[in-house]
């Protein structure tokens, strides 16, 4: 009988606490190392295409054989323009008064990269996806938006909120999946490990399978 194969390293190219601590939920075993890319747009790029094109640059930066590694970025869109994180206080008012009342759509760029291992002729395999979901905000009163941007839960956010926090009491609701608006599209990333080859459920660590 041939020996198990190993499986690779599992490594998050993302400092972001919220896809760490997804994927902490689920058990998995994984080396957080943040990828140091380039951000900026570029001229007349879709929201789309601009989500993909960071999680495969961040997926591909740093990584090594025997490693596979996970990399996401994740936009909110209103009107067509991606809105970052904010700048300042009331950077945070601005957009937050911009989301306010209406419906607006995150995305989120999946990357799924498997270095090539020295064989001849292999290059490696790089694997994205782009997930959409729509978020529609409450209505929300100057003193509300000024109470939430003081609670300093804005100024690392897209957008300028947070779902998973104190930002959840003035979401109205959500199509598509909750995961994507955190940061990071679990089923989507499932089948992204799939498709390579791998099983997610597989990098759980001895802790979590007790």
């Amino acid at each position: 009988m041939p020996p198990p194969i190993a499986l690779p390293s599992l490594v998050l190219a993302s400092g972001s606490p919220r896809r760490r601590d997804l994927l902490a939920a689920l058990g998995l075993a994984f080396t957080v190392r943040p990828a140091d890319i380039d951000e900026t747009p570029r001229p007349r790029e879709a929201p789309r295409d601009y989500v993909e094109r960071l999680a495969e640059e961040k997926a591909v930066a740093q990584a090594e054989p025997g490693e596979v590694i996970l990399a996401a970025d994740t936009s909110v869109i209103l009107d067509g323009e991606i809105l970052g994180k904010p700048e300042d206080a009331a950077d945070g008012r601005r957009l937050l008064g911009r989301l306010a009342g209406r419906e607006h759509v995150v995305l989120s760029g999946v990357a799924l990269h498997r270095p090539a291992d020295g064989a001849d002729g292999d290059a490696g395999r790089t694997l994205s996806h782009v997930e959409e979901s729509r978020v529609r905000i409450a209505a929300l009163t100057p003193e509300e938006i000024a109470w939430y941007v003081a609670t300093g839960e804005t100024m690392d956010k897209a957008g300028g909120y947070a779902i998973q926090g104190l930002g959840a009491i003035y979401v109205e609701g959500v199509h598509g999946d909750y995961t994507n608006v955190v940061g990071l599209p679990l089923p989507a990333t499932y089948r992204l490990f799939q498709a390579l080859g791998l099983d997610l459920r597989a990098f759980r660590s001895e802790e979590s399978v007790r």
